[in-house]
């Protein structure tokens, strides 16, 4: 089974990736970019069949290791 999980930093935190990324797409003629979040995706292939026992094994792995839960959230998605 396989899992996408989306990790982007909370609201309110600074983004610097993102406005590095904003300000870079204004240079180019892209001037109607007010603003840009960046993240990241991260896709598991799972041994789990059971889609529950899946989405708790990515949980627990978001937890553990694959985002900063103190400045990110994630969207578990299983595919």
């Amino acid at each position: 089974m396989k899992a996408r999980i989306t990790v982007m930093l909370k609201a309110g935190v600074l983004d610097v990736q993102g406005e590095a990324v904003r300000h870079a797409l204004g240079a180019l003629g892209f001037p109607g970019v007010n603003g840009v979040r960046q993240g990241k995706v991260i896709e598991l292939d799972l041994a789990e069949t059971d889609k529950a026992a899946a989405e708790a094994a990515a949980k627990a792995m978001c937890e553990k290791l694959l985002a900063n839960t103190v400045i990110e959230s994630y969207r578990i998605e299983i595919l």
